[in-house]
């Protein structure tokens, strides 16, 4: 018996949404990681993208536990010289909570061009519409 190793003729992907309201983010980005990358599927083949799409929904409604509300910093860089910015995550999570999750999510995801391919299939939403009900997806109950 051979091990069976997917090629991308042999994928079947699904859209599910995850809703972020009062979850964690940490416990929410990895169960979005673990969709994308296709680790719940008897398919999985780490050099190959099996993932599905996820769509996460509620965005502004994510919590995080403890005092990492006040203490946890963003760092992004401009690439010149004194451009090192940074952002609390209270104020991320009041302006543009989809990029906090994006950015949990995004570092869960293995850091290259196969990575790249899986993180462009996660889309996130502040409220509770979105506009892939074409479709299909199914409420992930992980």
């Amino acid at each position: 018996m051979s091990t069976f190793m997917a090629t991308p003729q042999n994928i079947e992907r699904k859209w599910y949404v995850l809703d972020a309201a009062n979850r964690p983010l940490g416990r929410l980005a990895t169960e979005a990681a673990r969709l994308l990358r296709g680790k719940h599927k008897p398919t999985f083949t780490p050099n190959v993208d099996t993932g599905d799409h996820v769509i996460i929904i509620n965005a502004e409604k994510v919590r995080l536990t403890g005092k990492k509300i006040e203490q946890k910093v963003y760092y992004h860089h401009s690439g010149y010289p004194g451009g090192l910015k940074a952002v609390g995550y209270k104020t991320l999570l009041q302006k543009n909570p989809e990029k906090a999750i994006e950015l949990a999510v995004k570092g869960m995801i293995p850091h290259n061009k196969l990575g790249s391919q899986m993180f462009g299939k996660l889309k996130v939403y502040r409220g509770s519409e979105h506009p892939h009900q074409a479709q299909k997806p199914e409420v992930w109950q992980g």
